[in-house]
């Protein structure tokens, strides 16, 4: 299976739904990420070497590519049209993760505009909700509104998770009371795509 992570806006939660999403997969079978995203978050989380898959830069993965049954693609922010084709043709699945905030899910709107003309499997992942507002309800009912395809899982709004990347490890191999809770949610997503 090959899932692409992409976003017309930085700051959403990209890399952190590509590195747990890899994790989760891992699980299942053998999978590789690819860094595709100019800021190499991924390599840069990755350096420690505490991750249970292996990640490689785009230009590093072709020789790679064939060995592994399950793909997460990190892909950068603002990707033009060309590439959203490129993304589609190429990938099972589009994960396009959104904040409850207004710019964002305004970015996520105009990528869905691009995306529907393109007939593509792609589903929205709301990341970063604050389960202490009310703008996660609000933004899955916008988004419900307009029958988008949405995940039933929310990820949250944690600090752990920055934490995490910067001892090199996924959320649930960070030693914080939440991140049982944190990986709890990407193990559902996981779910969602392959149970």
């Amino acid at each position: 299976m090959i899932i692409a992570i992409t976003a017309l806006k930085g700051g959403v939660g990209k890399t952190t739904t590509a590195i747990h999403l890899a994790a989760y997969l891992q699980q299942k079978a053998p999978t590789l990420l690819i860094d595709a995203d100019r800021n190499r978050s991924a390599l840069i989380w990755s350096r420690e070497e505490k991750l249970p898959f292996y990640v490689a830069s785009q230009a590093g993965a072709t020789s790679l590519i064939r060995k592994y049954p399950h793909i997460i693609i990190d892909t950068r922010a603002r990707p033009e049209a060309e590439e959203f084709r490129d993304l589609a043709d190429g990938s099972d699945l589009l994960i396009v993760p959104t904040t409850p905030n207004h710019l964002d899910l305004d970015a996520t709107f105009k990528a869905v505009e691009q995306l529907s003309s393109l007939k593509v499997n792609y589903k929205i992942l709301l990341t970063k909700v604050d389960a202490r507002t009310k703008g996660g309800q609000q933004a899955r009912q916008l988004l419900e509104a307009e029958n988008l395809p949405l995940f039933k899982t929310e990820i949250p709004l944690l600090v752990a998770f920055e934490r995490a990347s910067h001892k090199g490890v996924i959320i649930r191999d960070y030693s914080d009371p939440r991140s049982a809770l944190a990986w709890g949610r990407y193990k559902a997503v996981g779910q969602e795509i392959l149970p």
